[in-house]
């Protein structure tokens, strides 16, 4: 596991690395904030519904940038290894600041969650792959649909700084993106998201994460870039029959 681990990290620095060295780029840097709320309910041992809203907003928290839902069945195949399978759409705010027409994404998607423990450190790995069909907008009226498929690996450590487990974890995760299709030439990569911060349970089943989130996104050009620095506070709450020693397997959806 930490050959794995050391391997996905080596790779993510390196094609952040690769993806900013290219020449003629551009680079826009922004600040954003991200709320989400994300919800486990378990109506059995082996099946229950993931549900979560989410909310992204650019210079800090002026503007909008989007408005995200999804909603999944889950499968616990074994305690630590999670399967699910749902839909999602999210709400893309105008790109110029004369539209008004938001651009519609829909998603289907699959994923499998694994975890496991080094030490007292809890790792959390998900694999998820994702239909997506978005809207292109020109003049603030949608012309076409794109289609790609994404496929994302996230790496998560959760490390318990105190003794008392009711103070704060320290948190660092990244996550890798890369999509394919017919207009994907220049950016199979599509994005890496790296988050440093802190995990608190404020009650046995609801949790959050509170931190910095830098995210690397190539656009469809291949030459121009967006680099979000994100504050990020995200809510977990875990219902029904899920046990509470095992709520940490659940958590981490993100859009």
């Amino acid at each position: 596991m930490p050959r794995i681990i050391l391997f996905f990290l080596v790779l993510s620095s390196f094609c952040n690395n690769y993806a900013q060295t290219q020449t003629a780029k551009e680079v826009n840097h922004q600040a954003q904030t991200w709320v989400s709320l994300n919800t486990n309910y378990k109506f059995n041992d082996r099946w229950g519904m993931m549900n979560d809203v989410h909310i992204r907003r650019t210079d800090f928290a002026a503007k909008e940038n989007f408005y995200f839902a999804r909603t999944g069945i889950t499968y616990t195949a074994y305690p630590n290894l999670v399967l699910a399978l749902g839909y999602a759409h999210l709400w893309l705010a105008p790109a110029k600041p004369e539209w008004n027409n938001f651009a519609d994404e829909k998603r289907m998607y699959q994923q499998v969650v694994y975890t496991s423990k080094i030490g007292k450190v809890n790792v959390l790995q998900r694999l998820r792959n994702e239909q997506r069909w978005q809207d292109k907008i020109t003049n603030d009226v949608a012309v076409d649909t794109r289609f790609t498929n994404r496929v994302r690996y996230l790496l998560s450590f959760t490390i318990p700084i105190f003794k008392d487990k009711s103070l704060p974890s320290l948190v660092v995760a990244d996550e890798l993106l890369l999509h394919f299709g017919k207009e994907v030439v220049y950016n199979t990569l599509d994005q890496n998201r790296i988050f440093l911060g802190i995990r608190q349970n404020i009650t046995p089943k609801l949790s959050y994460d509170l931190g910095y989130m830098y995210v690397f996104q190539q656009k469809y050009s291949g030459y121009q870039y967006d680099a979000n620095h994100t504050l990020r506070l995200f809510f977990y709450y875990n219902g029904g029959k899920t046990p509470e020693k095992k709520a940490v397997q659940h958590q981490e959806h993100k859009e």
